[in-house]
């Protein structure tokens, strides 16, 4: 994640002629801005993770640290959820991002991808396109590049007047990213992709590309920057200079953190051992971007997931990533120790940083309205072979596969291509589990003429990063067989999970998960209804859960992760709504709020 370095590509104009201004370009291996060097200290942050109404205080907190730069990526699957519908409101007005920056003093970096990584699902990339089980994502597949393109092309108009040489604060452009990981589709991708971000009105800034592999993924007149994370500042930047003699550095993602797994424990990063080689590299000129400077939170569905030593390895919702400004927008010791070192290596005193605001704790939350899934269940599809989510064209949520049996049979089930978590049923009664985590896809069972068999699936995240995410649908994939026979002829639920005001829940306890719970509540009395809190979910299962509308992500009681971050200002002094989807947990739960966060505890990151 990253800046750039690169070739400055000017001379068209985006619509109507524009006049420009000089940019930023390379002179003697140096970046320079109008005409004068340019250090570059930047740091990601990322729209889409932070509120709205938060984005201002996050960026001044930015450049009271020291920064110069915000780096973001643009999430494609945010602002594009159905073909040809594009969305650039509200949270996801990345517009309005930019010249917020701009208004704080901050030039941006731009990651327009289309592919973005990010422990995002999927990359960013939309669900939409693995329908077909032809389609090649992250390739010349026309069935990928095409809707890709128009895409960039939307994206452009909403951004390439945004370009400092045109008058706003955007100085580089990323193309794809870190493809050195991914594809050897020779050069022709990306000279594709590269295309459609100047044809998209991007040829005003510079361009350039970002890895971690050992070899880039580039093209050449593209200037290249290398991500890494602590501790391996010496041996990448020779790799950097091997890659480009003569420069410009830059280290496009300097990992200051990592991020979780769910099983796994919270992950963090010595700040004094980061301090201290981050002021190395700013002393010898280098540029850097860190990576998270502010990671936030993965809203709703929205976190990815990892295929590593040949296991399936999902993330949690918080993307606290310990960097310097943690999940709610607080400053850390990282943090301080960073604006000392930047503040060292520039000559420049950042602005005071600004105080943070206190936070909440709300007591007895009682989900005393509850509705089973199974008392509302959509219409279902008839078909003979099992369908995927996105054959069905659901992208997020569950589905729910069931099936009357129609012999005696006893035996082990086998599921073959389970993504991700599997509750067996057997008139309505759970049998058991399953879990591509673990490995899992078979269950010893007794079935009689006459049963309903039930396998209910739930979508934990989809792999955003190699080239595992290229089959990366949910549901079942393959078929489901009993004694090695395979089973036909289901009846397939789609479970979306949108809220609907209309449902039809019942005062009392749940009966019967999965459940839906609902509670009303008010936040505090005390003069600070709108202070962030934390929801603990100690006491529930797996599952989601809405504030407001608001989809605040996925919980899951194996941890490391316990609470889910509550922007303050998603709450209302009195009548909010929270509504739990819980596959696990029967009864009437009642919830806290904390002051703090519970993240796990703390491992160093490898």
């Amino acid at each position: 994640m990253g800046l750039g370095l690169g070739l400055l590509l000017c001379g068209r104009a985006f619509a109507a002629p524009v006049e420009t201004a000089p940019g930023l370009a390379i002179e003697q291996g140096q970046f320079v801005l109008d005409g004068k060097p340019l250090r570059i200290i930047a740091g990601d942050m990322h729209y889409t993770r932070v509120p709205r109404e938060y984005w201002r205080a996050r960026l001044k907190m930015a450049k009271a640290m020291g920064l110069n730069t915000i780096t973001t990526y643009v999430f494609w699957n945010a602002h594009e959820t159905v073909p040809g519908h594009y969305d650039f409101s509200g949270q996801n007005d990345i517009g309005e991002f930019v010249r917020e920056a701009r208004q704080e003093g901050l030039y941006v970096i731009l990651r327009p991808g289309p592919y973005v990584c990010s422990e995002w699902d999927l990359g960013g990339l939309p669900a939409w396109l693995l329908k077909d089980r032809d389609t090649r994502i992250r390739s010349t597949d026309p069935k990928f590049m095409q809707p890709a393109q128009r895409w960039l092309h939307r994206l452009g108009q909403e951004l390439a007047p945004l370009q400092y040489a045109r008058g706003g604060n955007i100085i580089a452009v990323q193309v794809e990213n870190e493809y050195g990981s991914f594809g050897k589709d020779n050069d022709a991708y990306l000279q594709q992709i590269r295309k459609d971000i100047v044809d998209s009105g991007f040829d005003a800034s510079m361009l350039y590309t970002s890895d971690s592999a050992p070899e880039p993924g580039s093209l050449p007149g593209l200037p290249k920057v290398i991500n890494f994370g602590v501790g391996h500042a010496r041996e990448k930047l020779a790799k950097l200079q091997q890659w480009q003699p003569g420069g410009p550095y830059m280290v496009g993602e300097y990992w200051v953190g990592w991020f979780d797994h769910w099983g796994g424990p919270h992950y963090v990063i010595d700040a004094a051992k980061m301090a201290n080689e981050l002021a190395g590299m700013l002393k010898q000129g280098y540029s850097v971007s860190l990576y998270m400077f502010h990671g936030g939170t993965s809203f709703g569905w929205m976190s990815g997931a990892n295929w590593d030593d040949d296991s399936y390895q999902p993330d949690v919702t918080s993307y606290d990533y310990d960097s310097p400004l943690d999940e709610s927008g607080r400053p850390t010791p990282k943090y301080y120790a960073l604006r000392k070192v930047i503040a060292e290596a520039t000559g420049i005193t950042p602005p005071p940083v600004p105080a943070a605001p206190a936070t909440q704790a709300i007591a007895d939350i009682k989900l005393d309205e509850s509705l089973s899934l199974w008392d509302a269940l959509p219409t279902p599809t008839a078909s003979h072979e099992l369908k995927t989510m996105e054959e069905l064209g659901e992208s997020y949520g569950d589905i729910l596969y069931r099936k009357r049996i129609d012999i005696d049979a006893s035996g082990t089930l086998h599921i073959d291509g389970l993504h991700d978590y599997a509750l067996i049923y057997i008139n309505g009664k759970r049998i058991g589990t399953l879990d591509r985590r673990l490995k899992q896809d078979s269950l010893a069972m007794k079935l009689a003429k006459g049963d309903t068999l039930d396998l209910l699936v739930q979508n934990d995240g989809r792999i955003n990063f190699g080239e595992k995410l290229t089959h990366e649908r949910k549901g079942i994939l393959g078929a489901v067989s009993l004694q090695g026979k395979q089973l036909l002829d289901w009846q397939i639920h789609p479970l979306p999970f949108v809220e609907d005001e209309n449902s039809a829940y019942a005062r009392g306890p749940c009966r019967h998960a999965p459940c839906v719970y609902r509670a009303t509540f008010n936040a505090s009395v005390s003069g600070n209804a709108d202070a962030d809190t934390f929801l603990d979910t100690k006491g529930l299962g797996k599952g989601m859960i809405w504030l407001n509308g608001h989809p605040l992500g996925r919980f899951w009681n194996i941890g490391p992760q316990r609470t889910l971050y509550v922007p303050g200002a998603w709450l209302k002094p009195s009548g909010n709504q929270l509504v739990v989807l819980d596959l696990l947990t029967e009864g009437e739960p009642t919830l806290h709020t904390l002051k703090q966060p519970v993240l796990g505890t703390p491992k160093q990151a490898p």
